[in-house]
């Protein structure tokens, strides 16, 4: 007998031998790793045009850009509804990975807080958060379950850097991370007709000049009431 391999023998009420020698486990087979790459390219691929075209761009033109054929989209993605929200989670997880360092960063040096805003704005930015506004869009689940956890996440750690570079008497007290979130939205997505012009080249520096505006002391006042990620769900 290999002496690698054990197990006990009963009898059994006939006087046979019985192996009592627990049954091996089913092994759970793990998506190939050409597979996952794949899905990494298509999701990447939606980002980038849901950003440009709206999340409304046909599926072929998402296969088209992730170098995949069309029978590929749908074998990870069922429907539509499902490609948004994939994209919609890994852009919320990456954003709040952000958000969460730079909370880090403030709470480490608290002058470094609007220092830690300012770079994660421009981050976020390149992260392509305009992806994200499938979000606001009526027909749009905000309540699925995959997405719950997430979205928490993320709006409770931007507002937890933004209060810290309040707190530290950076940032100006009449703005909530609704107007923050418009703005890079609409900072870093390309106006129509010009995704193919550069634009991407001026998002940074217009970044910039909005990061300057939510300095304190204010400069001016601002109209109507701070904008929190709700009340621009409710518009």
């Amino acid at each position: 007998m290999d002496h690698r391999t054990r197990w006990t023998t009963e009898p059994d009420t006939r006087g046979a031998a019985v192996d009592t020698a627990p049954a091996p486990q089913r092994r759970v087979a793990r998506p190939r790793a050409d597979a996952l790459r794949n899905r990494e390219r298509i999701v990447d691929a939606a980002r980038e045009m849901f950003v440009e075209h709206g999340a409304d761009v046909p599926f072929d033109e998402v296969a088209r850009r992730a170098g995949v054929g069309n029978a590929t989209v749908y074998r990870h993605f069922a429907d539509r509804a499902e490609l948004v929200r994939q994209v919609v989670l890994t852009v919320t997880g990456r954003v709040a990975d952000l958000a969460e360092q730079g909370i880090t960063t403030a709470d480490a040096d608290e002058g470094a807080a609007f220092g830690a805003l300012r770079t994660f704005v421009h981050a976020a930015a390149d992260e392509r958060i305009g992806a994200m506004c499938p979000i606001l869009a009526p027909d749009f689940d905000l309540y699925h379950p995959d997405l719950l956890d997430a979205r928490e996440r993320l709006e409770q750690s931007i507002e937890g850097l933004m209060e810290r570079a309040r707190a530290a008497g950076q940032l100006r007290t009449d703005i909530a991370v609704g107007d923050l979130m418009v703005a890079l939205s609409q900072l870093t997505r390309p106006l129509p007709g010009t995704a193919c012009m550069g634009m991407d080249s001026f998002i940074h520096r217009h970044l910039q000049l909005f990061l300057d505006g939510l300095m304190t002391p204010a400069r001016s006042e601002l109209p109507g009431a701070a904008a929190t990620l709700e009340d621009l769900r409710q518009n």
